[in-house]
Formats: C-alpha cells, structure tokens, sequence
C-alpha cells in the first residue's frame, strides 16, 4: 500500500490528470467544480510545456480542448451542468473528429441555472449525445474520491484507446467530500501510436486535415457507420459495474455514484430488518450494463431504480430487463439527495 492523501474530490481529479499525462486545461469556473479549475491552474502554470487558460467562456474552452487534442496532447477540460449543456456543440465536433479528451461534469441542480447542490439530471446528456447526430462519449461514473482517482486516469487512457471524448460524470457533493486517496503505480498500457493522425506541421510529410464534417451525405454517412463500428466495440470490451449481495435479493437496486453509496447504508438496515435486497452500481453508463442487468432479472423480479433525477436512468434499466421483471422508481431532483430511510421505505413499498 503506498501513502493515502486526504483530498478534495475536485483536487484529486485535477492531481489524478496531471499524474496521468495530461498538460493542457481549459476551463471555466463554476461552482460546484471551481476547484479542480483553481488546481490546475496552480500546477499547470509551474510546469514546462503545459498550458493553463481559463477561457473566455464554455464554448471557447471546449474548442481550446479540441485544438490541442488535434497535436496529440493529454487535454481537458470541466465544469458543472449548465457549463458543459454550452460545450455541447464542440463535444458533437471532436466526437466526429475522432480526437481523445477528458471532459469532466460535477452536475448541479436544474434545469436551466438550477442551484449548486449536487444532481444526477445529466445522465440524458451524458449518455445519449448531448450535442446533435449519432455520436457517444464514453461515460464513466465515480462514487468515491478513490474513483475520481482511478477513473480520470482510466479516462485519458479509454480517450487515446478509442480516439473518443471520455465524460466523468459525478456531482456536486463528490467534487466537495474529502477523502483519503492513493495514487497508485499504475501498469503500462499499451495504446495505438498517435504518428500517423496528428497535426504536427508538414514539413516532411504530406498535409493533415481534421475537418468534422463533409456535404457530401454519402461521406457522412459512412463516418456515422465507422463510428457505430467503434462504439458497438467499447460496449463489448469496457462495461464495468459493482454487484453488491445480488445473491438470493428480493429486489435490486439500480443507482450509481453518490446515490449507490446511499444505498449500501439501505442494504445494511435492511438486513436488520431481515430484508434482503442487492445492488448494481453502473460504473460505466456509456457503454451500460444491460446484460448483467438482464441476466439478474432472470431470477430477481423486483427492481428499484433511485436517482438524484425524474428518472432518466431508470430508462436504461427497463430496456436491459427488457419486460422479465417489475422495475419501479424512486427520485429525488434539484440538488435534493434521498436518505437512507426513504429509499428503505420504497423498498418496502416494491416488496
């Protein structure tokens, strides 16, 4: 075991990414993330070929991410709910592009300027595109500040893997909670050479283009395939998620990041109750996954989705029982986070 640190989750993230390759931020402040942009700022602008700016707006930083991926660096960028609905656009580009980034999203209550209390109601945008056309970003969502960590280096690496933006996903409360944290020697990955894509200059080679679009429909359109290829291959090599006491459950409950901590106290308290009910945390929600969840349903009927939303995940969840099981919802919305007792109270409520 090697030395834990007590963090900020929004801290860590920025350490995490720094550790991990990553020497070119553009950002925007906005609370409940303003953190991670103050801590990248204080490193970033101490080190040798790295760059720190905090941009003129969201639009601008997004396009700032795209230029510098476009040379082959680690990039980054983050902000918080309203923020990252402005970089939507720029996302849509770079994920036609093909070029890797990190995004990271501490979601805030909405919709429109919402509050700054934690929220889970970007699962939609995070999941499902965001920005216009067919395109996915790759969405993984921590639940403690151990996995901010481990998934921001994660995250850069699935990003040069797949030449595809990569979200991290969490909210307010995780980007403000501090915990203690390791950085751990990681082992090499081996990823794809960037040599023959990026933009360097041309002066011993042949002129590069990264143009995200073409008028010509039956160009686009063969992009649009390629990069369906592309994402039917993340979903059947990067699916994680954690299975909590799914053993002989009368229910499961689906939830993911903070919620899913929540539940783990409900698991307990209602084992003392002789109540017994499991958990599956989705730690990717692009790709999500369905068939651990459709595999469960065949000797669990209950299902229970919480979320810090109207019901957004839940969706997801109902397609991958695909009609084996009951599936029910509880939520909570605008920055409103449920308590042990309530979400024990809809257990009993399925039951």
């Amino acid at each position: 075991m090697g030395e834990k640190i007590l963090m900020k989750g929004n801290e860590a993230i920025g350490e995490a990414a720094i550790r991990a390759g990553c020497r070119y931020y553009f950002g925007y402040p906005i609370t409940p993330q303003s953190e991670l942009t103050a801590y990248m700022a204080k490193k970033l602008l101490k080190m040798k070929n790295a760059a720190f700016i905090q941009a003129e707006s969201e639009i601008a930083a997004i396009n700032m991410v795209y230029g510098a991926a476009a040379t082959g660096v680690r990039a980054m960028t983050s902000s918080s709910s309203p923020g990252i609905s402005l970089k939507q656009e720029g996302i849509s580009y770079i994920a036609l592009a093909e070029l890797p980034c990190v995004v990271v999203n501490m979601m805030r209550g909405g919709p429109g300027l919402g509050d700054i209390q934690p929220s889970q109601g970007d699962y939609f945008q995070a999941t499902k595109g965001g920005g216009h056309g067919d395109y996915h970003l790759i969405v993984l969502a921590p639940s403690s500040v151990q996995e901010l960590v481990d998934l921001t280096m994660d995250a850069f690496d699935l990003a040069d893997k797949y030449r595809n933006p990569v979200m991290i996903l969490g909210d307010g409360l995780l980007g403000q909670m501090m915990e203690a944290v390791e950085f751990k020697e990681r082992p090499k990955v081996d990823l794809p050479d960037k040599g023959d894509w990026i933009i360097t200059g041309c002066k011993d080679r042949e002129p590069r283009h990264i143009v995200p679009f073409d008028l010509d429909p039956s160009v686009l359109e063969k992009w649009n395939y390629n990069l369906g290829e592309k994402y039917k291959k993340i979903k059947e090599k990067e699916v994680r998620y954690e299975a909590v006491n799914t053993e002989n459950a009368e229910l499961i409950i689906v939830a993911y990041g903070t919620v899913a901590r929540i539940v783990k106290t409900v698991i307990s308290n209602a084992k003392e109750e002789g109540i017994n009910i499991g958990l599956i945390r989705p730690i990717t929600l692009f790709p999500f996954p369905e068939k651990v969840i459709n595999k469960t349903a065949d000797n669990v009927k209950k299902f229970l989705v919480v979320e810090m939303s109207l019901g957004q995940m839940v969706e997801d969840v109902k397609l991958s029982v695909n009609g084996k099981a009951e599936v029910n919802f509880y939520g909570r919305a605008g920055g409103i986070i449920p308590s042990p007792e309530e979400i024990l109270k809809e257990v009993k409520k399925c039951l």
